[in-house]
Formats: structure tokens, sequence, C-alpha cells
């Protein structure tokens, strides 16, 4: 019988992607997701959060917006 709720899938959810969980763990986390779309979701959106990280920070700004900001910031500052 499967115990595992979506709480405690979710307190386990790093230890589960990096394989760092006990194979009985492990496997009751795999049942669960069996049944449970939300939690599959979750995991999902989890496993992509690096990449939706790193591919939003990995646009330069241009030139002129940073200088632009820049002194919009010193005006405000009242340099």
């Amino acid at each position: 019988m499967n115990t595992m709720t979506c709480r405690d899938g979710a307190g386990l959810i790093m230890d589960y992607l990096e394989d760092a969980l006990p194979a009985e763990v492990r496997a009751e986390i795999d049942a669960h997701l069996t049944a449970c779309p939300r939690c599959v979701a979750f995991v999902s959106a989890y496993r992509a959060t690096p990449r939706i990280v790193r591919d939003a920070t990995a646009v330069e700004i241009p030139d002129a917006l940073v200088e632009s900001l820049q002194q919009f910031l010193a005006r405000r500052r009242g340099r």
C-alpha cells in the first residue's frame, strides 16, 4: 500500500531528483507519481526551473538601455 502523500513527496523532491533516496522511498514516490498528475506537473516544473532561470538570465541588455537606466537612477538619486 502506498502511503506517500503529495506533501511527503514535495519535501523529498530534491533528494528524489538527485537519486539520493533509499530505493524503497524512491519506489513510493514513483508509485505516487503514477496516480497523481499534480505531482507529475510539480516534478516537471521543478526539473525545468534551472533551465528557465538560465534562459531568462542569458539575455544581454543592450548598451543603450544600460546607459539609459544608469542615467535614470542617477537622476533619481539626485546627482
